[in-house]
């Protein structure tokens, strides 16, 4: 494949150029912050086998005094996979497993929802988004508080959005069923086996797998959102479910390390850490992704990671997003030696890549080449906007005039799937709640919208998203089952009576 050419190579990619460019990207930085693109935020710079920059800007949560450094824990979101990826590679240097071996062999009790890829599906299988298991599978089951193990276990009946190894789609619990069937052999638990097999060797010491080391942690940014054009801190992410693929916190301090192994092929000071064969492989690209919908690089996906041909050659990198207050980012320039993380405590945002690419700009061609942040807002901007504006539109009146409901008893009762469980709708004043999970761990207050509809707003990050909750009525007057639409992305939310 023939690369762009670009302004400056390995060899011109001096130490010089690169104090350049971060005099110049360290303004943009605080103008951002000051502008109110962010509340906070940190940056870790390495190169040549050195952490050459460290900073923060901004506060940790907005309104109050206490600012970001380099020694901020962030929740880092999907920045996790490459993370474990890592961990991984070290197990399979270690000789515990090979990214070719069989989660039928490793978790016998794991299933897909065909006999055929549930006995070939690989780690490396998982770890490349091409098992089929659809992307939001396991999420939905997530937002109503289920737990890890009972997530992995009713996969089994999500239907495959493609043939087997044949698509990318990039899937949350795949990824985390991937990591907790390499730990295996340890017979540990995957965050022990992260913080022994890479957080303590590397001297991590204040990152985490752990939503519970991250809530005790001091010196901790919060997350933000947008309410009423102001940042504010509202909600709290707890994302230990999918731990490998979303649920590491840390700080650019403690990432310009794994940067640094990473770059070094496994060693850090000339040590090796982890073998370097095994983590060459998480950089080879193996799924097309298309083109990077701003800077229009080929882009493909390798083993926790993006790896992409772009204006400045290749590249290893990984976005993170919480649409609950987190954004995170790094870009490996391998042949240059070269790394960035940018941690943000607010979403949406395209400020961590604004300040990559533009730092990239001025490392290889000594100039910003446009507006990068703009349009990278953009594409966070967009993500949600056109999702809740649809809801929107097609709940924005009810027919005229509108059905009136059937009695509250025509609805109530208890209804159950195997996948998304019992759910039981009961009277509460002169209207219904509906509640699902686990001993029914989450409660949505019904509003009635036309007969047999009544709408819900389950979202945090979108509070003001509708949603339907649709019942069929049997012959008998009462609900002989009931559609639950923000469990039914996968087709699995329609629920049937299962007695009173």
């Amino acid at each position: 494949m023939a690369l762009p050419a670009s302004g400056a190579s390995a060899q011109t990619v001096t130490p010089d150029r690169v104090e350049a460019a971060l005099s110049k990207l360290e303004p943009l930085a605080e103008r951002l912050v000051a502008d109110g693109g962010v509340p906070g935020l940190a940056i870790g710079v390495v190169h040549n086998d050195k952490v050459v920059y460290l900073k923060g800007f901004g506060r940790r949560e907005a309104g109050k005094p206490d600012l970001v450094d380099a020694d901020t824990v962030f929740q880092i979101a999907s920045l996790s996979k490459p993370v474990s990826a890592t961990v991984v590679a070290a197990l399979v240097g270690d000789g515990r497993v090979s990214w070719d071996s069989k989660i039928a062999d490793l978790d016998p009790a794991f299933r897909l929802a065909d006999p055929y890829p549930t006995s070939e599906l690989t780690i490396r299988d998982l770890f490349a988004h091409r098992s089929g298991l659809p992307g939001t599978a396991g999420d939905d089951l997530e937002g109503i508080g289920y737990d890890r193990a009972e997530i992995l276990r009713r996969l089994r009946f999500v239907s495959p959005s493609s043939s087997f190894r044949a698509g990318y789609s990039y899937s949350n619990f795949g990824l985390t069923e991937g990591a907790v069937a390499a730990a295996k052999p340890t017979s540990k638990p995957w965050e022990d086996v992260a913080e022994e097999r890479l957080y303590r060797p590397l001297g991590m010491m204040s990152t985490s797998s752990r939503h519970s080391d991250f809530v005790e942690r001091a010196n901790r940014a919060a997350l933000h959102i947008q309410v009423d054009g102001a940042w504010a801190a509202k909600i709290e992410r707890d994302p230990d479910a999918q731990a490998p693929a979303g649920g590491v916190s840390s700080t650019v301090r403690d990432l310009a390390q794994w940067m640094r192994l990473e770059l070094a092929a496994g060693a850090v000071d000339g040590k090796p850490v982890i073998a370097a064969d095994a983590l060459e492989q998480t950089h080879v690209p193996l799924m097309a992704r298309g083109s990077n919908p701003v800077t229009g690089g080929t882009s493909f996906y390798g083993l926790g990671w993006n790896v992409e041909f772009g204006r400045h050659g290749l590249s290893w990198g990984h976005a993170g997003a919480f649409s609950v207050g987190a954004r995170s980012l790094v870009t490996l320039f391998p042949k240059e030696e070269l790394g960035i993380v940018i941690l943000a405590n607010a979403f949406p945002t395209g400020v961590p890549e604004g300040l990559s690419d533009s730092f990239a700009d001025l490392v290889f061609d000594g100039t910003i080449g446009k507006d990068w942040v703009k349009a990278w807002d953009a594409i966070y901007a967009g993500l949600f906007g056109p999702v809740v504006e649809a809801a929107k539109a097609a709940y924005a009146s009810p027919p005229t005039p509108a059905a009136p409901a059937r009695p509250m008893d025509a609805y109530e009762g208890r209804y159950a799937n195997e996948f998304v469980g019992d759910a039981v709708v009961s009277g509460a004043g002169n209207g219904l709640v509906l509640k699902v999970g686990p001993d029914g761990a989450r409660s949505y207050s019904l509003q009635h919208f036309d007969r047999d509809i009544f709408l819900t707003f389950p979202d945090e990050e979108m509070p003001d998203r509708p949603s339907g909750v649709s019942f069929a009525i049997g012959p008998d007057g009462k609900a002989s089952a009931m559609t639950i639409e923000f469990l039914d992305e996968n087709s699995l939310g329609v629920l049937r009576r299962a007695g009173d």
